[in-house]
């Protein structure tokens, strides 16, 4: 008896064994895009926010001096 005489279905077989094997477990993207946006989006603002914002102090030091 050979290898391909069999008893067995060849595609009912091939169907177990693919039930048989263990999931691939994918993760999800969206938690990290939705991470870095957010990092991305604040360290933008930040900066603008740095650049448009007056001095705190207005007068020269110097001028302010006593004496």
């Amino acid at each position: 008896m050979s290898r391909t005489d069999s008893a067995l279905d060849a595609s009912q077989v091939a169907r177990a064994r693919a039930l048989l094997k263990t999931p691939v477990r994918h993760d999800p993207m969206w938690p990290a895009l939705v991470a870095a946006t957010a990092l991305a989006v604040t360290s933008v603002v930040f900066a603008t926010v740095m650049v448009l914002a007056p001095p705190l102090q207005t007068q020269h030091v110097v001028e302010s001096a006593p004496g």
